[in-house]
């Protein structure tokens, strides 16, 4: 069997395998890197524009991030951390802008205000509640709040048209929230590294097996898809950053931190709207309150897209259920995902969320008015033919094992090392994309941690990353620094 080598194989060419490439290629530019995708695009899965919400993750208008406790206080935990790491991957990408390895960013990022709109007395107290709790944070204390309806129409014409006025409303904003088209900044990259020497992009190749060796080198077998040839790559890291696929080669690795993991795997839809003069009413991301049962992915919201240059608005998402792990995979994946070494938490992970099992059947059998219905929530006005359905990506959420209930589904991502730090797997789902950066760095430090004792690499992490080693939530000044930085840079000033 041919066989190559290489220092770093990363798994997928979505925005994760191509944010770890670009880290270590700027770190190191002699190293050699091998990207394998088994399709014939670069980022046609997850990070596709129409596979994600385009949602840059600040925390600003999620309602999921910031849940109320048993004794009535709002937990913004969750918050500070998804917005400290996303301001570090605005700071990575404000470096590449900045030496001419991402393009003018309008391409890939634009101002979409971040909106979180609620109705009714108890969602009203709720979303004041939040607001006072995150607003005395630094990191949110920009955040506007009002319960005026004609404040509100100001803020979101749409959202407002022909409200029932006895109705309580309240919404919150942040000017300089984000729209994000993560399929354009993942192939600008993967251009950029193309240019590289020691960088090799294998379209359509499918990894079919990896072993490791008693050096620690990974045997990666890998297939050519229009020969049908196999080969293999020699090489000392693997990243397995294949979305929904990243489950079963993690199981093929064989590595005992493995053991246990389990994936569900959730369809999306989308409502999409085109017509220019409804498109061009609405400039926001307005996001509300999950439905009861609903997974957290599932929070309903009307945003602002701009895809390869072209606006359009987009409602939902609409779960559904595949058995499939990717969109473009097979729908044996989840049950030969199932193993005697993670069927236990399987199964008491299904058990104890029969709520999102019944959410999603409903959801499966919804007819277009109903949608439609859904989606007059935040647009009254909403006419059923200017509004089309399309298909979203494919999200696995991890299950785990858990002492308590044996198992349980967790929702976010989560990254699997081997003991000896040559190789990491990341499984789950939002709000991946956006905390690539961070969660990249968070794989460099497990991995290649004695190459950051270097002076070399530490100071290019901190020409890269600014904050990096830093707390931005307990450094208001450098919070303050870097943000305004990285809003001029990437034009999102208001």
């Amino acid at each position: 069997m041919i066989a190559i080598t290489a220092d770093v194989l990363l798994v997928g060419a979505g925005v994760m395998s191509t944010t770890l490439g670009m880290m270590l290629k700027q770190l190191d530019p002699t190293l050699k890197i091998c990207m394998v995708e088994r399709l014939d695009h670069v980022a046609h899965e997850s990070t596709d524009g129409w596979n994600n919400a385009g949602t840059g993750h600040a925390a600003y208008c999620e309602l999921n991030y910031t849940p109320e406790t048993p004794d009535g206080s709002i937990d913004v935990s969750r918050a500070l951390a998804i917005n400290s790491s996303f301001e570090v991957t605005l700071q990575f990408w404000s470096y590449l802008v900045e030496n001419g390895v991402l393009p003018e960013p309008s391409q890939f990022i634009n101002r979409a205000p971040h909106k979180s709109f609620v109705w009714g007395e108890k969602d009203v107290e709720f979303l004041r509640k939040r607001y006072d709790a995150m607003v005395s944070q630094p990191s949110f204390a920009d955040m506007e709040y009002s319960e005026d309806p004609e404040v509100l129409r100001e803020w979101m014409p749409l959202v407002m048209q022909n409200r029932n006025p006895t109705e309580r409303v309240a919404a919150t904003k942040v000017e300089y929230g984000s729209d994000v088209d993560f399929g354009s900044l993942t192939r600008s990259m993967v251009k950029n590294l193309e240019s590289h020497e020691n960088f090799e992009l294998l379209l359509q190749h499918s990894v079919v097996d990896l072993k490791q060796q008693r050096k620690g080198n990974w045997d990666v077998v890998v297939r050519n898809e229009r020969s049908g040839r196999n080969f293999s790559i020699n090489a000392g890291f693997v990243f397995l950053g294949a979305g929904g696929g990243a489950l079963p080669l993690l199981q093929k690795s064989g590595i005992p931190e493995s053991v246990g993991y389990g994936g569900f795997p959730v369809s999306g839809q989308w409502l999409v709207c085109t017509k220019q003069e409804i498109v061009e009413q609405h400039h926001a991301k307005v996001y509300g309150k999950a439905p009861l049962g609903a997974p957290p992915m599932s929070v309903p919201h009307l945003d602002t897209r701009i895809i390869n240059g072209k606006p359009a608005l987009l409602f939902g998402p609409y779960a559904g259920f595949t058995t499939k792990f990717l969109k473009k995979g097979s729908v044996f994946d989840l049950p030969t995902s199932v193993k005697s070494r993670n069927l236990k938490p399987i199964v008491n992970a299904g058990w104890g969320n029969m709520d999102l099992t019944r959410y999603l059947i409903k959801e499966v059998f919804q007819s277009h008015k109903s949608r439609v219905d859904a989606l007059r929530n935040f647009f009254p006005e909403a006419n059923e033919k200017d509004w089309e359905l399309a298909a979203a990506g494919q999200r696995v959420q991890i299950i785990k094992e858990c002492n308590e209930l044996g198992g349980k589904l967790e929702f976010g991502t989560e990254v699997i090392s081997s003991k000896d730090g040559t190789l990491s797997a990341l499984l789950g789902a939002s709000p991946g994309a956006s905390t690539a950066v961070q969660t990249m760095i968070n794989v460099i430090e497990d991995s290649f941690g004695a190459r950051l004792s270097d002076a070399s690499w530490l100071n290019k992490m901190k020409e890269m990353i600014p904050s990096y080693g830093q707390s931005l939530t307990d450094n208001p000044d450098l919070l303050k620094k870097v943000r305004t930085r990285s809003l001029t840079t990437l034009q999102l000033q208001a």
